[in-house]
């Protein structure tokens, strides 16, 4: 106690304007503070921007050596995405010639009415829409289909359609017993609608109508959203 009260001693009048005279441990904890004081400071002032561009440096180098890591691996496979970009550009030309052009359309659909026939199906529609659906290098053609016969007729025509040479999709499918005008319901028909989508590929001409039709209808929205 006597310790305790001997060193609380020299903190008793001090005279702040003469440092020079206070006992050592008031000029050691004094000092201690000077320096603690002036770390605080240097931090404060300049070294915390130093440790912020040091951590903002150590995120961009983990970037930096991640894109290269991914720039060299794409390097390497250079000739094998050369070989897969080939290989779709074929794809895509194989693909290209199961769609007829103008002139082919006709014949096409020529096909699907004689697919239907061969299996002993009767025609009660057979309507092509009035106007193509234009997509970016394709046209879409819409056929409103309503055969009659017998299940298995109309499962074989359906595979029939699927095998011929140019692209045609049954869609919107619907089977029920075929309702005759004198025989009435038939046990031995069944009445069969959907909607036969054949396509057909833009020539250049067409292409650039479409492309020039995009471009027209985004010009006025962009002008509108400045305005």
């Amino acid at each position: 106690m006597n310790a305790i009260n001997q060193l609380l001693e020299q903190f008793k009048y001090l005279n702040p304007r003469d440092p020079g005279t206070w006992p050592a441990l008031p000029k050691l904890l004094a000092l201690i503070s000077v320096l603690v004081a002036l770390v605080a400071i240097g931090y404060v002032a300049d070294w915390q921007g130093q440790m912020e561009e040091l951590v903002a440096g150590a995120g961009e180098e983990s970037k930096l050596k991640e894109e290269y890591k991914n720039k060299k691996q794409s390097a390497v496979n250079l000739d094998l995405y050369r070989q897969q970009l080939r290989e779709i550009d074929s794809s895509f030309g194989a693909l290209l010639k199961q769609l007829p052009n103008r002139s082919q359309m006709d014949a096409l659909l020529v096909d699907i009415n004689q697919a239907g026939l061969g299996r002993g199906l009767n025609f009660e529609l057979f309507i092509p829409a009035p106007k193509e659906t234009m997509r970016d290098f394709y046209a879409e053609l819409p056929i409103q289909v309503a055969v009659s016969g017998s299940y298995h007729d109309m499962g074989q025509f359906a595979s029939d359609i699927a095998q011929l040479s140019r692209i045609v999709t049954l869609n919107d499918i619907a089977i029920a017993p075929f309702v005759g005008t004198i025989t009435g319901v038939s046990k031995d028909r069944l009445a069969m609608t959907a909607t036969a989508k054949t396509f057909r590929y833009l020539d250049e001409e067409e292409v650039a109508k479409q492309k020039k039709s995009a471009a027209a209808a985004k010009g006025p929205a962009k002008g509108a959203a400045k305005k």
